[in-house]
């Protein structure tokens, strides 16, 4: 299974955006995004669901425990 920041990446790159516009997107900086798809820093319950939610996966998806992507 892939790991957060791995999924992250995966998902942004399917819907297209770049790093800075995806952060802009759900309200986040730049380098505070950078760093969640970097591993060098892991993102909090609530930025988690704010991303789960405008990918319209599963928190269980997001973070890699499942590979079922529906909520």
């Amino acid at each position: 299974m892939l790991k957060l920041s791995e999924r992250l990446q995966a998902l942004r790159k399917e819907y297209h955006l770049s790093q800075e516009k995806f952060a802009d997107e759900i309200g986040i900086g730049f380098t505070t995004y950078r760093r969640y798809e970097n591993g060098k820093r892991e993102p909090t319950a609530s930025v988690l669901v704010q991303i789960a939610d405008f990918y319209d996966v599963s928190l269980d998806y997001l973070v890699g425990r499942s590979e079922k992507r529906e909520r």
